[in-house]
């Protein structure tokens, strides 16, 4: 697979009533995005989350409190992956660093030791000696500059998530510790508001309740009582341990997690876009290079769905889609995205997966499954090429194969690590050749590159090459038309007729007309998907 695989790519419309979604199912959504930024399996801020209600209901505390843990825990990394270039850029894998700092009480000489094993993690030696070295002038205040970045940016995307203000400055203190040693204020014992407290040791309990049960999770608490944890709060949670993680491993989490949602609401559509733009701003934010490009995206797929004829609900749907298809990039490291080399055969695969990851994460929420569909399938490619399902055109519909086009000229106009941006002329040639190699839509590559500017081909060129005549012969020989008879139906003479099967034939490398049938349904010429069939 070549390199830039990394990038090559109020009316209710799209979404039927009542299956409108709630606020709170596409904040657990944007959860398990975060869960893949931290290097852990989907569902532990779930998982958590469901904790810390317990474990308020244990304090005595009231449900004003109860509902700032509910979204705290849930969105308390959401700036995790701001930091994401820069942590990569001193350890090398800025998931498999956050994942490792669970297992360390992140402070003193544990802390250190962490930072010096993981600098310039992947690099040969001398290299890492060189960059230890830097490091121990000014780690500090890199991880402070690291931290501060991931306060200022999780309290502004749980804004644009809808919650409130308050949950928006709680989040300011996701990195400060009971003792004092935490960052980015050194907020010591009360300062830190209770509610904080609280998912400071939930988030980390659930890690070793998970791998080795309560008594794995009460030792780590009894460890961090009074340094990392409130003494309070951990004694609250060792004297029940028990109770308070019963079923947490085996129960969905998904469902007992939002059973305890503070609030119900279903979201109309303007808030749909909203929330679905914020999410998509938060998945870009994951690299320099990606910031804007969901919302590129969706405005070019909608206007090429206008484009194309498709219906408004098409359209719409298009651009829900676009918005949010890159949110599996949050289970992909920047060791990857900003690597400026060829990827390995193992890089290239999990670079693979971010289109699953996606669909993933939104097939979550009942209302949003077709947008995940549409989502999980922007890289996929007419000849089976793509990724990560490898379907071929008999799968993809029309709004699929829009979606495919508007992302790979997007990202061919954007910068990468590895390359510069095409010219807007250049991506346009590069779209219409992917489309003579029968990997993208012919139709959907001018309704894309019309939408951005580019005037439409004269002869806009079909699968294998095929003229726009060529096309309107081979579906009559698919019907079983004669010469004779396609030059009737073509108002054309007989000659030109069995000269357009002689060149059709010779593109398609078929001797046939049974050859020539399943080119045309194998690539959409007849017999083509309607992406609406997906619609619940």
């Amino acid at each position: 697979m070549a390199h830039n695989t990394r990038d090559q790519g109020g009316h209710n419309d799209g979404l039927q009533a009542p299956l409108m979604p709630r606020r709170v199912e596409l904040l657990a959504a944007t959860s398990l995005a975060i869960d893949l930024g931290l290097g852990q399996p989907l569902e532990h801020m779930l998982r958590s989350c469901t904790l810390g209600m317990r474990l308020t209901e244990q304090l005595g505390l009231g449900r004003e409190h109860r509902d700032r843990v509910f979204y705290a825990t849930l969105l308390a990394w959401i700036g995790c992956h701001a930091d994401s270039p820069e942590l990569a850029a001193v350890f090398g894998d800025d998931i498999g660093f956050r994942a490792a700092t669970y297992r360390v009480d992140m402070h003193g000489a544990a802390l250190m030791g962490l930072m010096l094993r993981k600098v310039a993690s992947g690099k040969p030696p001398l290299v890492r000696g060189v960059r230890t070295a830097a490091f121990l002038v000014t780690g500090r205040s890199t991880l402070h500059d690291v931290i501060v970045s991931h306060c200022v940016s999780a309290g502004a995307l749980a804004g644009r998530l809808g919650v409130d203000d308050e949950v928006g400055r709680l989040l300011g203190f996701t990195f400060e510790r009971w003792d004092g040693a935490g960052l980015p204020n050194g907020a010591h014992g009360p300062e830190i508001p209770v509610e904080m407290r609280i998912v400071h040791l939930c988030d980390t309990a659930e890690t070793y309740l998970r791998d080795g049960g309560p008594e794995a999770a009460m030792k780590m608490v009894r460890q961090r009582r009074g340094t990392h944890f409130d003494p309070e709060i951990a004694d609250a949670f060792c004297d029940s341990a028990p109770e308070l993680c019963r079923g947490l491993a085996e129960e969905d989490a998904w469902s007992t997690a939002l059973a305890s949602a503070p609030e119900d609401q279903v979201l109309d559509d303007s808030e749909l876009d909203r929330v679905l733009t914020a999410m998509g701003d938060f998945a870009d934010l994951k690299s320099p290079f990606t910031i804007g490009h969901s919302r590129a995206v969706a405005a070019l797929a909608e206007a090429a769905g206008q484009n194309a004829g498709l219906p408004a609900a098409e359209q719409r749907r298009l651009r829900l889609a676009g918005l949010v298809h890159d949110l599996g990039r949050m289970g992909v490291s920047n060791a990857i995205w900003d690597k400026t080399t060829p990827l390995t055969t193992a890089e290239q695969e999990r670079v693979h997966l971010h289109p699953y990851l996606t669909e993933r994460i939104l097939g979550r929420v009942p209302a949003l499954r077709p947008i995940a569909a549409l989502a999980g399938a922007h890289h996929e490619r007419l000849d089976g090429s793509g990724y990560s399902r490898g379907v071929s055109a008999e799968g993809l519909g029309v709004t699929s194969r829009i979606l495919a086009a508007a992302d790979s000229y997007r990202a061919s106009t954007e910068p990468r690590p590895h390359r510069e941006p095409s010219s807007m002329a250049e991506a346009a040639a590069r779209l219409r050749n992917e489309v003579v190699a029968l990997r993208l839509d012919g139709s959907a590559v001018e309704a894309v590159l019309d939408a951005a500017g580019h005037r439409r081909s004269r002869r806009p060129a079909g699968p294998a090459g095929l003229t726009s005549r060529e096309v309107d012969v081979l579906r009559l020989i698919v019907r079983g038309f004669s010469s004779r008879q396609i030059a009737a139906d073509l108002v054309i003479s007989e000659k030109t007729a069995r000269n357009h099967l002689e060149h059709i034939y010779a593109k398609l490398a078929v001797t046939n007309r049974t050859g020539a049938a399943l080119f045309a349904l194998q690539h959409g010429i007849v017999g083509n998907v309607d992406d609406a069939s997906a619609l619940p």
